[in-house]
């Protein structure tokens, strides 16, 4: 008896009932990405033609979408081998990754973080005096809001000549330091982006993120898989807590670790790019102990593709993830549970590059069981689920299905 956890970063199914609050009102992830390949707006040499997700629709995730938009995507109908798919809406305040996963684990977000204004610069110059004195800067670069490739694009030659790292933000509530892993070193990287986290807990940031990246010039810059979050812990006591107070076994894959700001993450594997993270997770499965827990993050198609507003690459992706299931089923015993999710949206079809506020799709395994789920108000239901198959104390939040 053992639980799995895989969240498709990013992947929604429309948008939430509070969407027009967050100017998301419209957006789905999955719902435009299907019709864009439909009608032929994303080929390109990573894709052609219609979206093909036989596993997934297999699993439900075709019913999810009609659950939470009123219609299946285009492509996406199909016979549902394993009934127990549903959809869900996130209560915790915000679109963005720790609020999403944290719920998910069973504890929402019921306070606002700080963000910062879309000025430039946005930052307070008293928070900017402080990070390049404490950690002995000749000053920052950025100081905005911008798209992490873009920003590493403008600014990246100056950063290799000045020393000055760049410093940017979105509409998550993210301090971000982008740096080159050979001109600036990354062990510095890792060091400023700490002395960056204690100067803005009285601001109640989520992220210090640092994204390392490579290249000669603004031609060949690339971002590595070196990132690392540095988050605030959870407020409350997770899924995670509960399996590791109870000696169980834990695997957490890819940004799992910093999400949880490596509390009871047990076992951390990371792998660049989601199909490494597949293989890690097959491995991180195949060691899982009975009554254990893997948690995992597919990162891509969030950084990859939403965020670069990219269809036809999430729509690959997508594909990609959907033709390595097989290899994960197969390996389920007959008392597992698996539960296939995502944590908010980042409709590549939409305006900007930020996430967009949407219902995530619940995707369930598990052998003995085949009733729907339904529309579930809140994430936390899944870690309620989870605590529930593997037997352990129950979660302050949450109704298992």
């Amino acid at each position: 008896m053992r639980a799995l956890i895989l969240v498709m970063d990013s992947v929604g199914i429309g948008g939430a009932p509070d969407a027009a609050r967050y100017g998301d009102d419209g957006a789905d992830t999955v719902g435009h990405i299907a019709e864009a390949c439909a009608a032929r707006r994303a080929n390109s040499a990573a894709r052609e033609g219609p979206l093909r997700l036989p596993n997934l629709v297999a699993l439900g995730l075709g019913e999810a979408c009609r659950l939470a938009s009123g219609r299946v995507p285009p492509g996406l109908d199909g016979e549902v081998e394993h009934r127990r798919f549903g959809c869900a809406s996130e209560i915790s305040r915000g679109k963005d990754t720790p609020s999403g996963h944290w719920e998910i684990s069973g504890v929402p977000v019921p306070f606002d973080w700080g963000y910062f204004p879309r000025t430039t610069p946005c930052f307070p110059a008293g928070l900017t005096n402080a990070f390049c004195e404490q950690a002995g800067l000749p000053g920052i670069l950025g100081d905005c809001h911008a798209s992490g490739t873009e920003i590493i694009a403008e600014f990246g030659e100056r950063h290799m000549r000045t020393g000055m790292p760049i410093c940017y933000t979105s509409a998550d509530s993210v301090f971000q330091i982008a740096a080159h892993e050979e001109t600036f070193g990354l062990e510095r990287l890792y060091e400023i982006c700490k002395i960056a986290r204690r100067l803005i807990d009285p601001l109640n940031i989520g992220r210090v993120i640092a994204r390392p990246f490579v290249g000669t010039d603004a031609s060949d810059f690339k971002r590595t898989a070196h990132r690392h979050d540095y988050s605030v812990p959870p407020p409350g006591q997770t899924i995670l807590d509960l399996a590791a107070n109870a000696g169980r076994d834990i695997v957490t894959i890819g940004k799992i670790d910093d999400i949880f700001a490596h509390r009871a993450t047990g076992r951390n594997m990371r792998g660049d790019g989601n199909m490494a993270l597949f293989d890690a997770s097959l491995k991180g499965l195949e060691s899982l102990a009975n009554g254990g827990l893997l948690f995992a993050n597919f990162i891509d198609f969030d950084t990859l593709y939403g965020h670069r507003r990219d269809v036809a690459g999430y729509a690959a992706a997508l594909e990609a993830f959907d033709d390595r299931l097989p290899e994960l089923l197969c390996r389920l015993r007959s008392d597992d549970l698996l539960i296939i999710t995502a944590d908010h949206g980042c409709d590549p079809t939409w305006s900007g590059t930020d996430h967009t506020r949407e219902q995530v799709p619940i995707l369930v395994w598990m052998a003995r069981s085949s009733s729907s789920i339904g529309r579930r108000a809140g994430f936390a239901d899944i870690g309620a689920t989870v605590a529930k198959h593997l037997d352990l104390p129950e979660l302050l939040h949450g109704a298992y299905f």
